[in-house]
């Protein structure tokens, strides 16, 4: 009877199944396949499956980073009294990896279960334990292999300008006849994330925490969370991925920064910019607080103590009310509060008085064509002078690697490795400049018409755009915060250039020569 039960239990199976990646898993060579033939093993030697632990994971050679394997060691575990049959399809499948193939077989012994392999036969032997740890050597050779042979292939591709991982937000991989994988742009996220890369750039956006709420705000772009929320670590990875400056790179390989084959969805210009910004000294984070009920909050500084105004909602005895008021200590104003109406009444006062207009808006878009005219001509003196610079620093280039060929030293030479880098930045930045520094070609109207449609009635954008165009328009058509007096109300406000030059002409009591000229008419 007990031996008809110790045979029973050696009767007992578990199959093990296992591949690399989500692209094996669903071929051929998948699990199912593995899974299939391991069952027909079990019922050819007459073994009772009682449970498949599948992995799809490779778990760089140890088995304890496989989820499968840690449940199949688990569940032996939990059954200490039984002995188990673990089958799997090849010893490939068990450890590419010699030692860990070692302590896994070690693991499995101190539970009082074997292992059988479909296209090995294991043998306790010492003949047989050798041949094995050649079988497992072998494998781990050529899981090496393939694996360098992968990164040489992944590291070319890079230096030819190609992306070779994960595609960043923004973008995806899609199949081209001439370039095979390569970057596309991913829309809508694409056009979201560009808006907040220059917003962020041009200090718009002057925190990351703004730069995490504007996407945050946007249901086109992906979240991290189900509350819709983006992670600070994201907003950080995104502001400083030179790929969507149209570069790729791989520190890791040695591979520096170059022009890559996808379209950028930012010049490389305005990810230096963003580069610089992070580096500087950060600013405040945007207040939780300052929101539509509130847009002029942190804008409009109190007259008293130059500080900036904030805002509440106080409790009356039917509703609540909104203030404004300064919480500064020790100044006259403090904690004297302000309706908002007033507040608000009167800079929609100041910003409808910057409207031009008719034939003012007219004189303006006249002056847009001049300038734009100017700005051609001085465009192109540009590119020369950009031209030249580039034939320095290519100069300066060369120079260097002459250097360090006739260079002994290691610290010498890394030193002159280091400013070829440094040059090399240079110089991309250098020819992305002169690429961009003239204005693309197409009709006027097209460039100038984003300008004109702010100059000629900023406060429509202001009453009917989002809080970020409210802050937009803010820094806009001021070049300084506003300051109000709780006795005289709004102090002159400093506009910006465009409307301080509309109100000089507007203003202007000289009058245009007659066609007829200056002289006195003549018989």
């Amino acid at each position: 009877m007990n031996k008809s039960n110790s045979n029973q239990e050696d009767r007992r199976a578990i199959i093990y199944c296992r591949v690399s990646s989500t692209k094996q898993k669903l071929e051929g060579s998948g699990l199912e396949s593995q899974e299939h033939r391991c069952r027909q093993y079990a019922a050819l030697n007459g073994y009772e499956v009682e449970a498949v632990f599948p992995d799809d994971a490779s778990g760089g050679g140890d088995f304890m980073n496989r989820p499968g394997m840690v449940a199949l060691l688990s569940y032996l575990d939990a059954q200490p009294g039984k002995n188990y049959v673990i089958i799997f399809d090849d010893l490939k499948r068990f450890a590419r990896d010699t030692e860990f193939h070692i302590k896994l077989r070690r693991e499995f012994q101190t539970r009082g279960a074997r292992i059988e392999c479909l296209n090995f036969k294991l043998d306790d032997s010492p003949e047989g334990k050798f041949v094995e740890t050649i079988f497992a050597a072998q494998g781990e050779l050529e899981h090496e292999q393939n694996r360098r042979q992968v990164i040489q292939k992944m590291q070319a591709r890079v230096e030819k300008g190609y992306w070779v991982f994960t595609a960043p937000v923004g973008y995806k991989y899609a199949s081209d006849r001439a370039h095979g994988k390569i970057l596309v742009r991913d829309e809508p996220a694409a056009s979201i994330l560009a808006q907040a890369l220059e917003g962020y750039a041009s200090g718009y956006l002057q925190s990351q925490t703004e730069v995490k709420r504007f996407l945050e705000a946007k249901p086109g772009f992906p979240k991290d969370t189900p509350a819709g929320e983006i992670r600070w670590q994201r907003v950080q990875r995104l502001l400083s991925h030179i790929t969507y400056a149209g570069y790729v790179e791989a520190p890791k390989w040695g591979v520096p920064p170059r022009k890559g084959h996808h379209e950028p969805l930012i010049s490389l210009e305005t990810f230096e910019r963003i580069q610089e910004r992070m580096r500087g000294t950060a600013k405040a984070p945007a207040r939780k607080d300052i929101s539509e009920d509130f847009p002029l909050r942190g804008f409009v500084l109190c007259d008293d103590c130059d500080q900036p105004m904030t805002s509440c909602w106080s409790k009356g005895r039917t509703k609540h009310y909104p203030y404004y008021l300064c919480d500064t200590r020790d100044c006259d104003s403090n904690r004297k509060s302000i309706p908002r109406d007033k507040i608000e009444g009167g800079f929609a006062d100041i910003l409808q008085s910057l409207q031009p207009t008719r034939q003012l808006f007219s004189i303006a878009k006249a002056m847009f064509a001049d300038a734009w005219s100017l700005r051609l001509a001085e465009a192109q003196r540009d590119k020369e002078e950009l031209a030249k610079q580039l034939r320095d620093v290519g100069r300066q280039i060369e120079t260097l690697l002459e250097r360090i060929m006739e260079a002994e030293n290691a610290t010498v030479i890394k030193a002159y490795e280091a400013k070829i880098a440094k040059l090399e930045r240079e110089k991309l930045l250098l020819a992305e400049k002169a690429d961009r520094i003239a204005p693309p070609k197409g009709r006027l109207e097209e460039f100038i018409e984003p300008a004109l449609n702010f100059l000629g009635n900023p406060w429509n954008l202001y009453e009917n755009g989002s809080l970020v165009l409210k802050r937009t328009v803010l820094r806009l058509a001021f070049t300084e915060p506003l300051r109000y007096s709780r006795k005289t109300g709004y102090r002159t406000a400093e506009i910006a250039f465009p409307f301080k030059v509309l109100a000089q002409i507007s203003m202007s009591k000289d009058e245009m020569v007659e066609p007829r000229g200056v002289e006195p008419l003549t018989s």
